[in-house]
């Protein structure tokens, strides 16, 4: 009874995390388009403020979120992917390696195409910590945390047989997420909202490449 069950409980799993990569795609969508028109910018200013505020008040706050920011830079992120490759092609199989590499090289083009497409600017500098350059929305800091960490999180917690070990290790991923795309926020170089857009794309570009993997796993396993 439980090998019958078996198929059935991956295929549920299967399509509600599939379920949840449209989901978020759609909120993305959905968040640009209020951005477009307006609709976020009194949210925007709200939490703008209040982090530009909790930098005054609590200076080490800056310096803790400029440590967390560095996490989701691309020369870390690029040298995270490129060892957790490495690591991957030793316990693992060349579908995760290629999935890794995929899954953060498209996402990282569209990052680039959505930025170009909204142009949407940064919060002025007088409201922020740092001055970045380049456009705002969404957050590629936000989006690509997600790509990178999820996605390797996901794949690394894999190849460990202890749930409370896999359970750890996309915790860590998740933490390191959201630290990330907060400290965009509190630094004040990004608005709110890119972060939150560059989560629900980034996360759902993550489910869907996990999602590529689990399927060409289970060709290749089919006799």
């Amino acid at each position: 009874m439980a090998g019958d069950r078996e198929p059935h409980f991956a295929l549920a799993r299967t399509l509600g995390f599939s379920l949840l990569a449209v989901v978020l795609i759609l909120a993305f969508a959905a968040l640009a388009g209020e951005m477009l028109e307006g609709e976020t910018r009194a949210f925007d200013m709200v939490v703008l403020r209040a982090a530009q505020s909790l930098r005054e008040d609590r200076p080490w706050v800056t310096e803790a979120m400029r440590d967390f920011s560095g996490l989701g830079s691309t020369v870390v992120l690029t040298l995270l992917t490129g060892v957790s490759v490495g690591y991957l092609a030793l316990v693992s199989t060349r579908t995760s390696v290629f999935l890794v590499a995929t899954s953060v090289i498209s996402g990282s083009i569209c990052v680039s195409v959505f930025k170009a497409a909204f142009g949407r600017a940064r919060p002025d500098t007088a409201y922020a910590e740092l001055v970045a350059t380049g456009l705002s929305f969404p957050s590629g800091h936000a989006t690509m945390s997600a790509v990178v960490f999820l996605t390797l999180g996901t794949l690394v917690a894999s190849t460990r047989t202890l749930w409370i070990e896999r359970i750890y290790i996309f915790c860590a991923a998740a933490l390191m997420t959201v630290l990330v795309g907060l400290s965009r926020i509190a630094l004040g170089v990004h608005w709110a909202t890119d972060v939150l857009g560059g989560w629900a794309f980034g996360t759902g570009w993550a489910i869907a490449w996990l999602l590529v993997a689990s399927f060409l796993d289970h060709r290749r396993d089919r006799p």
